[in-house]
């Protein structure tokens, strides 16, 4: 007899009560237009860019906006009513305190929060279309042994996502019905916002504003957190022991309500269920993905905030495509992001989500995806992006990248602080980064070894030549110029400075495909990069053996800004750990690998669940921090499992 599977991500009712425990923990759903659904385990927003529906406003620049922030749902049996939502007030009261009655949570295909109240017990999962910014909410009621009902009262803030709501006399407070629910815009410029459900429902209204509801994590990190949201009247039926009943909130009108059914099923059958660590990972990677409009594809750098950005977008590409069995993702990312590239290339302006794509370590993180790419599937490179890696390796060589420029030794410099490793400027200095840094020369190295092997490709054996001849230049003064005495590499080297900090950045120069350290060196360099960075988290921005180390992501912003990058740990630098220990070790090193990926596995009860956040102290207690979902950090442990699994299968 086959026994039942064991949930991957399920929370028990101690966990769930425990609201130390819960308000510390997020679930996240995306419906890849850049609308999307976040709060706490137990339904009580913490942050002021929490909310049900949360979707891109065109009126308002396409910033996100929070219309319906949430749902409260009341069981009413003989009379007595239990109220199941849950909102902070001043004082660290909380009221409704719904979360007494969750017996379970679980996430697979959807997330199911399992209540309890007395004989009742009802499920309730939740689901984002990912052809609408439309967010269905089923309820079923698996046991009653009275009649019940179930009433619903919506918490609208019509606001952007970091701003606050308070009652004022502008909003519009009228509604008007549609086929089962009603229809409501607060303010002009927002679209329609339909409430509606499958099934008849009668509407009461009875408006108020609940004042004063209050956003934990604003608070703590010194922020505005108090707003007041404005209730319209409330919901109501009559449920059946086992009967199921489906809410949707959506931007547009829907003729026909009894397909909701219909609609979960179709969308169930279409997600990677959260079954283990690496199926966690990739449904999380899913959810980055940004269509703005059909022939557009872009990845969103973090969630619940951030946007698109060319150097995180091309850094993430790969584990977010290749890695989860995606090329077609590739594909639509580049070919979206070609016309920008061209543009830049021509020296014209380019405008719009991919307008830093001039940033200086840009155009070489694309040609590392690109790499990626012909991995994979050589001949697909070589008849669609051979001619791009051809033009970026000319344009980088006639001297027209931004703010860089090639020195007589071929090495790159940079002339201005580096585009990746900054701290906004402030009280706290800012960490300077410019002349020759160790991970762009080695990325250009990278890059011209790459463009020879395609000029081979297409037998034109000059330009191989003559592209060899300057890589061969570039290895040589690489090595002069960043490898020391201790074993290990310079992070940048400006004329007669060099910096002896231990910062990852050296771990990104060891880990190109074509490699610029013979054997002995690199495992010197791993060496150190394992004692002074590695953490159960990811990598250490900085060692600290090494002066201005902070491990703590804590203090004021700017200090914060500041331990991103001097001390705290990013997952994200864990594929190119990956790759430079079995490069180093071989089949010896895997064991060891699957031990140190066990602490990065723990985060998918952490945080963000099934997901990992933007960054992580450098110290214990190792925790997460910033966006709760980050795209770069996904990506890179799906490299590395897929990396992993990959020389396991090969043995």
């Amino acid at each position: 007899m086959n026994e039942p599977r064991k949930t991957y991500l399920k929370f028990g009712r101690d966990r769930m009560v425990n609201l130390e425990y819960s308000l510390e923990r997020e679930i996240l759903r995306t419906n890849r237009r850049g609308a999307y659904h976040c709060t706490t385990l137990v339904e009580c927003n913490t942050r002021k860019q929490h909310g049900l529906l949360v979707m891109p406003i065109k009126n308002f620049g396409n910033t996100n906006h929070v219309l319906l922030s949430s749902f409260d749902e009341t069981v009413i049996q003989h009379g007595a009513e239990f109220n199941l939502g849950i909102h902070k007030y001043d004082g660290d009261n909380y009221c409704p305190m719904g979360h007494k009655y969750i017996r379970e949570f679980s996430i697979e295909s959807l997330p199911k929060t399992l209540y309890r109240i007395g004989g009742i017990v009802l499920s309730k999962e939740k689901m984002f279309s990912l052809q609408s910014n439309s967010i269905y909410i089923r309820y079923e009621l698996l046991d009653a042994h009275s009649p019940t009902t179930i009433r619903f009262k919506p918490f609208l803030a019509f606001r952007e996502v970091n701003s606050l709501s308070v009652e004022n006399y502008e909003a519009n407070l009228g509604y008007r019905e549609v086929q089962n629910g009603i229809v409501m815009r607060m303010y002009t410029g927002y679209p329609d916002l339909y409430m509606v459900f499958n099934k008849e429902v009668k509407f009461v209204y009875d408006p108020h504003w609940y004042k004063g509801i209050e956003y934990k994590k604003d608070m703590e990190e010194g922020n505005l957190y108090k707003e007041d949201l404005f209730v319209p009247g409330y919901f109501e039926m009559p449920i059946q022991n086992g009967e199921t009943v489906i809410f949707c909130a959506s931007d547009t009108a829907c003729e026909n309500p009894s397909s909701f059914p219909t609609v979960i099923d179709e969308g169930i059958r279409s997600r990677t269920p959260r079954t283990s660590f690496f199926n966690c990972l990739k449904n999380s990677g899913h959810q980055f993905y940004y269509r703005p409009s059909a022939n557009e594809l872009y990845i969103q750098s973090t969630y619940p905030w951030g946007g698109v950005n060319a150097r995180d977008q091309f850094m993430a590409l790969p584990g977010l495509s290749l890695y989860i069995d995606k090329p077609d993702i590739f594909d639509e990312v580049m070919n979206t992001a070609i016309p920008h590239i061209r543009r830049y290339m021509e020296g014209k302006t380019v405008s719009g989500f991919l307008s830093d794509i001039c940033d200086p370590h840009v155009l070489l993180i694309i040609v590392r995806a690109l790499i990626k790419l012909s991995d994979v599937n050589r001949s697909h490179f070589l008849n669609h992006y051979a001619d791009l890696v051809h033009d970026i390796i000319d344009f980088i060589l006639e001297g027209k990248l931004t703010s860089v420029h090639l020195l007589d030794n071929k090495l790159l410099y940079l002339e201005r602080e580096s585009a990746w490793m900054v701290a906004p400027k402030g009280d706290t200095s800012i960490i300077y980064r410019a002349g020759c840094l160790v991970e762009m020369n080695a990325f250009w190295y990278n890059s011209l070894m790459f463009e020879v092997e395609n000029a081979k490709s297409k037998a034109d054996n000059k330009r191989a030549d003559y592209i060899l001849k300057i890589a061969e230049k570039v290895k040589a003064s690489f090595l002069v110029t960043f490898l020391n005495d201790c074993g290990y590499l310079y992070d940048y080297v400006d004329g007669n400075y060099t910096e002896w900090s231990v910062r990852p950045n050296m771990l990104l120069a060891i880990s190109v495909e074509h490699p610029l350290l013979d054997r002995s060196q690199c495992k010197n360099v791993l060496d150190v990069i394992t004692k002074e960075l590695l953490t159960p988290k990811g990598i250490r921005s900085l060692s600290p053996k090494s002066i201005g180390f902070r491990p703590r992501f804590e203090g004021t912003k700017q200090e914060k800004a500041f331990s991103m990058f001097n001390g705290c740990s990013w997952p994200w630098f864990l594929g190119s750990y990956v790759d430079c220990y079995l490069r180093v070790f071989h089949y010896s090193g895997i064991s060891f690998l699957e031990r140190m990926l066990i602490g990065i596995e723990e985060e998918m009860s952490n945080d963000c669940i099934g997901s990992l956040s933007e960054v992580y102290d450098g110290s214990l207690p190792y925790r997460g921090h910033g966006a709760v979902s980050s795209a770069i950090n996904v990506a890179g442990v799906i490299r590395a499992l897929k990396v992993l699994k990959s020389v396991e299968d090969m043995y």
